[in-house]
């Protein structure tokens, strides 16, 4: 229990800081979405995905390298230099090729030729990308406080140049990406600062190839993830117009669905934000744990522990959905999310569920990292992104967002459940795998009860209310049982 209180320790900064982050992030939520038309946020959640679709080649897997070999404190300098200078040189070769390639690019995430956004979202990237192997160091030296500093300054900056630029200078939507990229570059600046002692060690080019060898094979798998997560946004924006006026009404176009599911999309923040905070924290946990004894143990009872956390997020979020999104924001007098995008509000729960399955995969790929198997992360999340391709395909002309939404949800169950079959032939760990679909199950049931006792005519805040407390109730038996079923 002492290693576990030490991750939670970790995950409890690393999460404050995401914690804060993502709720002054999501201020510009209310901001965008009551400024900017439906079509217009629809063009934001477009280049933010192609953001993070570049992001995975920017990088090439470098941070999860780092993380990997950096450990011999020895030769981190050489390590942490290696890297930094060849991120510099190949993030420069890149901005060079995306800039010939334009043409093509710009119509895809709904821009003109030749408009300066295009080159403000490749500033972001480099800068980003600079940043990657200065916030590995931090994470692996447990430099916490620092990562979690940076972080928070990081988002204040964006929010305050978004508020600056969109209210008192009545920029349009290219102050998004203004106030984003001034934020990185201030990120990388201050990374860089503290990390500079690390820049004494020399250029080790046999590390380079070792560093390659383990990290290109993320690149697959982060377009995998990347397609996962953000390619619906792309198909949806190809619907045919008779099929979204069909669905939705005359009053729609797809950029309007586009902005929609973006929209709405972001209130599933809350399960990715407890998903990143424990993967921030848990890959060097489980590297510093792999050769200890009582590892298997401890790997177990996370992933249980885990799954109470994640019950939590579920009933919050997913009982209590239109309570959220119409809070008001004070001063700005905007709802949380304006009322043009509740349309979409349905996706929510299916989207919490397929974030969940993503902590199962983060929990489970210990036995792929600690074996060294890594050559197995593409394999797993190019088929998670093929089954992600062909339900959009199949699902989105009769469901529209829902349908994407419960493709999202097909692709991370599936690479959850083949991540675990490798990982625990690697690396045996007994997870609780019963007990932790009994969870989700008891989860799923307390939302869709809801309605049938909203139908008799009870309030809707304690029927909300009763569920969450009978569901977490539930649950945390369940885990507990399960959990002492674990000899420590």
């Amino acid at each position: 229990m002492t290693k576990l209180k030490e991750l939670f320790s970790d995950t409890l900064v690393y999460g404050v800081s995401s914690v804060l982050s993502r709720f002054i992030g999501y201020l510009l939520v209310p901001l965008h979405t009551g400024v900017f038309s439906e079509s217009q946020y629809g063009v934001i959640t477009l280049i933010f995905s192609a953001i993070a679709l570049f992001n995975v080649l920017f990088t090439m897997g470098m941070e999860s390298a780092y993380i990997r070999y950096a450990k011999d404190r020895e030769k981190a300098g050489s390590f942490f230099k290696t890297l930094q200078l060849f991120l510099l040189g190949s993030s420069g070769i890149l901005v060079v090729l995306i800039w010939l390639a334009e043409p093509a690019i710009a119509p895809i995430i709904g821009l003109e030729t030749g408009d300066p956004i295009l080159w403000i979202m490749l500033g972001i990237l480099f800068f980003d990308t600079i940043a990657v192997v200065p916030f590995a160091e931090l994470r692996l030296v447990r430099k916490s406080i620092s990562f979690a500093v940076i972080k928070t300054g990081n988002v204040l900056i964006n929010l305050g140049l978004n508020f600056y630029l969109i209210l008192g200078l009545n920029y349009g939507i290219e102050a998004v990406f203004i106030s984003n990229v001034v934020a990185s570059l201030l990120t990388a600046i201050a990374t860089w600062a503290v990390t500079i002692s690390l820049f004494t060690g020399s250029w080790n080019t046999a590390f380079l190839k070792k560093a390659l060898m383990f990290g290109l094979p993320f690149v697959p798998a982060g377009f995998g993830h990347v397609i996962n997560e953000l390619i619906d946004r792309f198909f949806l924006k190809s619907m045919d117009p008779e099929t979204v006026q069909q669905l939705y009404g005359p009053d729609y176009t797809p950029d309007d669905i586009v902005g929609i599911y973006g929209a709405c999309y972001k209130l599933a923040v809350f399960m990715l934000l407890i998903v990143q905070m424990f993967r921030m924290a848990w890959q060097p946990f489980f590297m510093r744990q792999s050769e200890e004894e009582s590892a298997p143990v401890t790997f177990s009872q996370t992933f249980s522990f885990f799954n109470i956390a994640a019950a939590g997020v579920f009933l919050s979020v997913a009982l209590f959905t239109e309570q959220i999104v119409s809070i008001k924001v004070p001063i700005l007098d905007f709802y949380l999310v304006d009322e043009k995008f509740w349309e979409g509000l349905g996706i929510v729960p299916v989207l919490l569920m397929a974030y969940w399955f993503q902590g199962w995969y983060i929990n489970f790929s210990a036995g792929i990292f600690i074996s060294e198997s890594t050559k197995r992360l593409p394999q797993i999340t190019l088929i998670g992104a093929g089954i992600t391709i062909v339900a959009n395909l199949v699902l989105i002309p009769y469901f529209g967002m829902m349908g994407s939404a419960f493709a999202t949800l097909a692709s991370y169950g599936f690479m959850a459940m083949l991540i675990y079959y490798y990982s625990t032939n690697a690396f045996q760990v007994p997870y609780k795998l019963v007990s932790g679909f009994g969870v989700m199950l008891i989860s799923a049931g307390a939302y869709y009860l809801k309605p049938y006792f909203l139908e008799i005519g009870y309030n809707e805040w304690i029927v909300s209310g009763l569920l969450f407390l009978s569901g977490m109730s539930a649950v945390v038996g369940l885990t507990y049982y399960s959990v002492l079923r674990i000899r420590d």
